[in-house]
């Protein structure tokens, strides 16, 4: 591989910046046996599109060179340049290289493909007050258009609803609008999620003109001067789905649908802020404040949400989604068997996993099985498939529990409607429950389907979930949901969408609490109806297509698209549920680094027998309990890059938090989403909720590796990240601890949490450090499982193990044995919790949180 050069602020991106005074980082790789020539770097750059500049970027100094965090190539070296900037408005830039003054140039853009960067400076003014008005983001909006500004709940942000008035139904058939709204001005960058399929979102992203494939729920635009016009599409008011589309010259027009039988509203929200995250969340916030449609009347049969839930009682998180799952989806294939279940659960515990919580999915129950696809069989009644549960459900749930007392929850899978083809026509349920006949129109699902009247609908749920719980079942996966959506009759779906929905939820709660997953339900309705409501506690929704472990191409997309379908669901009253994975699978540890960083449930969906053990000890720990639990950041995983595309040679970079404001821990997960070798330099100041004036280490999971103390707004304090084709890494920054020593200096000290998981940090349930009068820190930290905790002291090397440390736990000294340095790094102490604990047998005390104490010296001579 020849040069590759990368810069901060990056290529190929645009760059947000409050301060005109800026640095500008470059890090251009070569091979060793060139290092020593005589480099140059060069900046083109212009302001505003006048003359383009030239400026050349004096090396770094040695000692000033950001540490790699990774294992470098042992032929290449990095040679790092780096400039002050002044820029007062917008700058465009490229970089070109060469190794001495009399060879030429080369350019960026030539060596890797990356175009121009963009460094766009906002001083971030405020919007609160201003007499701007939409036309000031929208150029020529239709004027049959009712547009209101109203008064937003997110500081510094402007924002408007756009209504349109649409005719009825007619004739049992929805009528459809298509109404132009205008186009965004002097835009650079758009995003977009779209109903990718009908049950998914998908992310789309495009440069100047904006070009959907597919109707949007969501767009937004960032404009020249650094400002985000966000736009909402809100459904399920009036029985009216409002989406957006793209025209062929570029402009956006809603998409309405009216099921109603009376004139009704479409209704689209538009935010303005000087980020993406504040425009996103003024149109969410509002959306939450907007009356839903309340359009058929359930009778008794439903009882309110709001009562129910009053009823649902406190439960820890640790009981349900904080356990490792197994779902038998992919591993044990479409045709289940009690047999089959059971020998996968044994299996799992001769490979010690130990699951907490059991998904039986498709094909448990009793289906008829005619037609050709899944789309037209239908459910026949409640109790299991007889020749593959010949003893029910209810001696299959038994058999598990006695034999696995670890399991804690097992749930099963239905849909919505029963099945896939609903309720068969000529079975019990069929006598038991009135019926309809429906028609479907969609690319899978077609032709007519029976199912549960209105006016049953809820005495049916009832019933249902009153079996399952009879056999041991005490949570469910309800998919299939978007069905709702492929029904042609105006009719039904104003009359049942909301009758079934409703009453699922209201089932759900009363009896099994939050323990729900809502699947196949980002169809806009749902969304809207089900999801964003705040008065219910929140359900697991999935937030993306599904895990398919045999199609290469979707496992890098399968990422992408749940990044950034969160920065939407990150606003729903949900869980987002990133889906099942295989361990022991090529991209194992991809989709396992995503879904620690989630912050969502984790569970596994592995062939009996092949499984990947190393991956499930960095995605699990074991309590003193005895329970195995993961490790979800207390604050969701997200793109931090809302405008960047799938097929552009950039890294994915996935970022949460874990613990309090200030005293938390941010995560920065980096994923290789392309067909291409890429590297990047990421400033520290872009991990989610780093304060300027703190200090951090960070650590990256994979390599072990530390920085020194940094500090983000040092120009410096950036980390250069390397990823091959389809690689991932998850860089952890721990806020730091400064003691004055007489003796050494000032020292600095971080709790690294269990640094053996991906996201060890969400580990630390508290951390507390002080220097006692006797010139003796003790760090004390309070873990909810066991495994290596990790100690960064700056100065470790010049220390003795032996002479100036001591460790504790219920203030039992540990085994000197289990405290020893880092191999990966020579200023992190590593104590094994884990092996301590076993030999020093010690009893848990009802409670799975263990605290232990490290004291050290930081006066030694």
């Amino acid at each position: 591989m020849g040069p590759h050069i990368s810069s901060y602020p990056p290529l190929g991106q645009i760059t947000q910046l409050k301060d005109q005074n800026f640095h500008l980082i470059a890090l251009l790789e070569v091979g060793k046996d060139v290092a020593n020539d005589p480099w140059e770097v060069a900046v083109w750059y212009t302001f505003d599109h006048h003359n383009w500049s030239e400026k050349i970027l004096p090396p770094l100094p040695s000692s000033d060179c950001p540490p790699s965090l990774q294992t470098i190539n042992s032929s290449n070296a990095l040679l790092y340049f780096c400039s002050p900037f002044f820029a007062s408005s917008r700058v465009k830039f490229t970089l070109k290289f060469r190794n001495s003054h009399d060879q030429p140039w080369m350019w960026s853009y030539n060596v890797s493909g990356v175009t121009n960067g963009v460094v766009i400076i906002n001083q971030e003014e405020s919007l609160d007050g201003t007499e701007q008005s939409l036309s000031d983001f929208i150029h020529g909006i239709n004027p049959d258009l009712l547009v209101k500004p109203v008064a937003s709940q997110t500081p510094n942000t402007r924002l408007w609803t756009i209504t349109a008035t649409v005719g009825p139904a007619e004739e049992d058939r929805s009528t459809y609008h298509n109404i132009e709204l205008g186009t965004p001005c002097g835009y650079m960058r758009y995003f977009a999620l779209v109903r990718h399929a009908l049950p998914w979102l998908g992310p789309r992203h495009g440069s100047d003109t904006i070009s959907l494939d597919k109707n949007a729920v969501m767009c937004s635009f960032l404009n020249l001067n650094g400002q985000h016009l966000v736009l909402l599409g809100i459904s399920d008011v009036a029985n009216v789905m409002t989406l957006l589309r793209s025209s062929d010259t570029g402009s956006v027009q809603l998409h309405i649908r009216n099921d109603a039988e009376t004139d009704s509203d479409g209704l689209v929200l538009a935010a303005v802020g000087h980020n993406f995250e504040s425009a996103m969340a003024a149109v969410m916030y509002h959306a939450r404040t907007i009356p839903l449609t309340t359009g058929s009347d359930h009778g008794n049969s439903t009882p309110d949400i709001q009562t129910v839930s009053n009823d649902v009682k406190a439960q820890w998180n640790e009981n349900w989604y904080d356990g490792l799952g197994y779902c038998t989806w992919n591993a044990l294939g479409q045709r289940l068997t009690d047999e089959k279940v059971i020998h996968a659960i044994e299996t799992l515990a001769k490979n010690h996993i130990n699951i907490s919580s059991l998904i039986i999915d498709d094909n448990w129950q009793d289906i008829d099985y005619q037609g050709g696809d899944q789309y037209q069989h239908a459910w026949k009644g409640f109790e299991a498939e007889p020749t593959a549960f010949p003893h029910g459900l209810k001696d299959t749930v038994s058999r598990i529990r006695s034999k696995h007392p670890g399991i804690k929850h097992v749930a099963v899978w239905h849909a919505l409607l029963g099945y896939w083809g609903g309720i068969s026509s000529d079975s019990d349920l069929a006598k038991r429950y009135k019926t309809i006949q429906v028609d479907r129109q969609d690319a899978s699902a077609q032709g007519p389907m029976t199912v549960i009247a209105k006016e049953d609908v809820g005495q049916f749920y009832n019933d249902f979930y009153q079996f399952l719980s009879d056999c041991g079942i005490d949570s469910v996966k309800a998919d299939v949901q978007y069905m709702v959506d492929t029904w042609i009759s105006a009719k039904h779906r104003r009359e049942l969408t909301e009758t079934y929905l409703d009453s699922w939820v209201v089932s759900a709660l009363r009896y099994f609490s939050i323990k729900a997953i809502s699947c196949m339900s980002q169809t806009p309705q749902l969304l809207f109806h089900q999801q964003l409501p705040h008065n219910k506690p929140a359900m697991v929704a999935r937030n993306s297509d599904d895990f398919y472990p045999d199609v290469p191409d979707s496992h890098p997309w399968h990422i992408f698209a749940n990044a950034h379908n969160t920065l939407l669901t990150q606003h729903l009253n949900i869980l987002p549920d990133w889906d099942m994975f295989q361990t022991d699978h090529e991209f194992a540890g991809f989709h396992a680094a995503a879904r620690c960083l989630s912050g969502g449930p984790i569970y596994i969906t592995d062939v009996p027998g092949n499984h990947n053990l190393e991956i499930i000890n960095q995605i699990t720990g074991t309590t003193t309990l005895g329970t195995t639990v993961i490790f979800r950041p207390s604050v969701l995983g997200k793109s931090i890059d809302a405008y960047i595309g799938y097929d552009e040679p950039n890294i994915l970079k996935i970022g949460c938090y874990n613990g309090m404001a200030v005293t938390g821990t941010p995560i920065l997960g980096v994923f290789n989403t392309s067909r291409q070798y890429l590297r990047e330099i990421i400033p520290l100041s872009r991990f989610p909720g780093v304060l300027e004036s703190s200090m951090y280490v960070v650590r990256a999971h994979r390599s072990g590796f530390v920085t020194p103390a940094l500090k983000p707004d040092n120009p410096t304090a950036v980390i250069p990240v390397q990823l091959d084709v389809r690689d991932y890494d998850i860089l952890t920054a721990f806020p730091v601890t400064w003691f004055d020593s007489e003796t050494n200096g000032g020292i600095h000290v971080a709790n690294l949490g269990l640094i053996e998981k991906m996201t060890g940090a969400a580990a630390i349930m508290a951390s507390r450090s002080e220097l006692q009068h006797n010139g003796r820190v003790v760090l004390s930290t309070w873990l909810k499982a066991l495994g290596v905790l990790g100690v960064y002291i700056s100065c470790l090397p010049d220390m003795s193990i032996e002479r100036d440390f001591i460790a504790t736990m219920r203030d039992e000294p540990i085994p000197a044995h289990t405290a020893r340095v880092s191999e990966a790094d020579a200023h992190v102490l590593s104590i094994d919790i884990e092996t301590a604990w076993k030999e020093m047998g010690l009893d848990s005390w009802g409670t799975s949180d263990i605290e232990v104490k490290v004291y050290f010296d930081i006066e030694h001579p």
